[in-house]
């Protein structure tokens, strides 16, 4: 059975890293649900690049998925951290153990702020570090503690991408998926 994906984005979500989850999840093979917590499709990205998601999150809210990976940017992490449905479903990846990813802003403004980091080790943007829970930051380009996959920002995405990938059980497709793009690991 194919793996699926659930990637929010919003207004101001952070460009490269909402088109780098897609499109490195979808090299996986992974079915890729993006989902937009706006009241259209369509969002504008942090640097303006127009994204149309696949649907509406208030659709998909009550589906589960193997990965959710939330990118950053400012202000779309904070319409993320806003939408109730989406923490709901997050806590339910969560305590099922489902893979949970974040990035840049992220880790400290969605998971920080609704308590989804718990005593794990976690990354964040510089400046967001403080918004994690006392104690779990390491200063490192991607942190995987479990099923919790976190990163820095817009330079670290395609190897959070692939740590995602990882997560799911993929080393070997992580691996030849990092050789044929020519990224660093």
């Amino acid at each position: 059975m194919t793996q699926t994906a659930l990637i929010p984005v919003a207004n101001g979500s952070e460009d490269i890293e909402a088109v780098t989850l897609i499109d490195v999840l979808h090299r996986a093979g992974l079915a890729v649900t993006v989902a937009s917590v706006a009241t259209t499709r369509e969002v504008v990205c942090a640097n303006g690049t127009r994204l149309v998601a696949d649907t509406l999150h208030a659709e998909i809210a009550h589906r589960s998925f193997d990965l959710i990976a939330l990118p950053g940017g400012m202000p779309g992490a904070e319409h993320l951290r806003d939408c109730p449905a989406l923490i709901a479903q997050l806590r339910a990846q969560d305590v099922r153990g489902g893979v949970l990813g974040a990035i840049c802003a992220a880790p400290g403004v969605v998971l920080g702020t609704h308590g989804l980091i718990g005593g794990r080790w976690a990354t964040a943007y510089p400046g967001f570090e403080g918004m994690l829970p006392a104690g779990s930051f390491v200063d490192q380009r991607v942190v995987r503690d479990g099923h919790l996959v976190t990163s820095r920002g817009p330079g670290t995405a395609l190897e959070f991408a692939l740590a995602l990938v990882e997560a799911l059980g993929h080393a070997d497709l992580a691996a030849q998926l990092a050789t044929g793009m020519l990224a660093r690991r």
